[in-house]
């Protein structure tokens, strides 16, 4: 039985650290790559100096052509798409009457939408209808993929489209393994970023190794909790893109959920490291949705709400231990 035919043409659109570490991770798996930049001065980097802002210790290749205009990205035979979760139902609102029918969108961004409780997947689903939806997850910062580091990763799709983009995609170093478990994908990328962030403020409070453990495997046993809810499968979310992904961003200070929530547990509020010059840690919108979507499923999560309220501040740092340690004994 032969391979899959991979696409020729990729378009990867977003030139942020994770869109460009996917764009060379294409380039490198010999695709034709045309990387799609909304910002000006990232474009006018790129071209003049081989360098991106958001990746300025990594040299880009020649060839690696990048664009400002979007229908001609929207050309591609497969498309990544590396936009922040919040604006991605108006970005591809805007993208959809460009897409030829059937166009692959690869969704890379991991969240919730905070205003609906929608993942990813469902706010690509109405906003692109004539797409064929697909999900790109898993432990990879996009520093060490840039880099040509050893990463693997779920790209969950149908099944004739998985493989092809895993045909795409592959390099001796970078490794998709294909699921057609889209929910689940979408489900583990977005739920790690609430959890690392209370991770973080476990170890911005001291609390020790014991205590950053326990809250590591509870979220994770939340995880589950609500992805059996939403039809997801439990070999999803023990895989890359669900504990894997969930032991990384919850255990590294490369992290920048992990990282904002040291800092909150250090005393800092959001609005302080809510200003320029502070990386955007998705998981501080993403809280409420998780919450905000658990409750429409009938489902408690009690480590998500606690990190949901410190976030905001309706939690002080003191009261959110004693919330959980002092909640009804049950059984594992």
């Amino acid at each position: 039985m032969s391979d899959p035919v991979p696409y020729s043409r990729i378009g990867v659109l977003g030139a942020g650290a994770w869109g460009t570490a996917l764009a060379l991770t294409a380039l490198a798996a010999g695709r034709q790559t045309l990387l799609w930049a909304r910002e000006d001065e990232v474009l006018e980097a790129v071209r003049h100096t081989r360098r991106n802002p958001f990746l300025p210790d990594v040299t880009l290749p020649e060839n690696l052509n990048v664009t400002d205009i979007l229908n001609e990205a929207a050309a591609s035979e497969a498309l990544l798409v590396a936009v922040p979760a919040q604006v991605l139902g108006i970005f591809l609102a805007r993208l959809a009457p460009m897409l030829a029918p059937g166009t692959p969108l690869v969704i890379c961004a991991k969240g919730i939408e905070k205003d609906t409780g929608r993942l990813m997947h469902e706010v690509a689903a109405e906003a692109a209808p004539g797409a064929v939806i697909t999900m790109l997850s898993g432990p990879s910062f996009a520093r060490d993929v840039a880099r040509g580091l050893p990463t693997a990763v779920t790209i969950a799709a149908g099944e004739d489209v998985a493989a092809r983009l895993q045909q795409s995609l592959n390099t001796p170093v970078f490794r998709p393994y294909a699921s057609d478990d889209v929910v689940g994908v979408a489900l583990g990328g977005a739920a790690k970023n609430v959890y690392a962030i209370g991770c973080g403020v476990v170890e911005g409070l001291g609390l020790g190794e014991n205590a950053r453990a326990a809250l590591l495997a509870r979220s994770f046993a939340e995880l589950a909790r609500l992805g059996e809810a939403l039809g997801a499968r439990r070999e999803t979310l023990v895989g890359l893109s669900g504990l894997g992904d969930l032991v990384l961003t919850a255990t590294s200070i490369s992290s920048r959920n992990f990282s904002f929530g040291v800092e909150l547990g250090r005393g800092k509020t959001q609005a302080e490291l809510d200003t320029p010059g502070h990386p955007l840690a998705e998981g501080v919108a993403t809280a409420p949705a998780l919450v905000k979507r658990a409750r429409q499923m009938g489902v408690e999560l009690p480590v998500a709400e606690a990190i949901a309220d410190l976030i905001s501040g309706t939690l002080p740092l003191g009261e959110a231990v004693m919330r959980l340690m002092s909640r009804r004994l049950k059984a594992e």
